[in-house]
């Protein structure tokens, strides 16, 4: 009996290591997501302080716990028309690592609205489709599909990317 108890606990701890969670947002009409061990909080709108020769995707700073957090606006950072800040809208805050320099930093993103957090089996998580030179994909990490709803999964390590904000 211990036996079968180990075999199951195993196909248990296997099964979990084939699937990730991922919180889900709108942005518009379209549904992204992020890995949920990347989340620290979900924060409802506030007005960042502005920061002089940012990005205009870059909407600011906030004082997070006494950590200050760069700002980015999803809607200016993948070209989608200006939105008022509605009740729903709110901003994410994320722990990750820079890709460029492997060092973590904590961002926050503004988003339209929290949709739901779903379990992706890795095997249903498909590849960024190659649109060609002219189409930048770099912040998608993959692509999947609940129910009738695709799903575009963001990579968080390329949100910020160093050599952009240094030119």
């Amino acid at each position: 009996m211990a036996e079968a108890a180990i075999k199951q606990a195993d196909k248990d701890k296997s099964a979990a290591q084939e699937e990730q969670q991922f919180l889900t947002f709108m942005m518009g009409k379209d549904e992204y997501g992020v890995d949920i061990l990347a989340v620290q909080e979900i924060h409802c709108w506030v007005e960042p302080r502005p920061m002089p020769n940012t990005p205009d995707y870059i909407r600011g700073v906030i004082d997070w716990r006494g950590t200050i957090v760069p700002i980015i606006d999803l809607r200016v950072r993948f070209g989608y028309p200006e939105a008022t800040y509605t009740s729903t809208t709110v901003v994410i805050i994320l722990k990750t690592t820079l890709s460029t320099t492997e060092q973590e930093c904590i961002i926050g993103i503004v988003v339209d609205a929290v949709a739901d957090v779903y379990d992706v089996a890795i095997a249903d998580l498909k590849l960024s489709p190659s649109l060609g030179s002219k189409v930048d994909t770099k912040y998608i990490k993959g692509l999947t599909k609940i129910e009738e709803s695709m799903i575009i999964i963001l990579d968080l390590a390329k949100m910020i990317d160093l050599n952009e904000l240094t030119q």
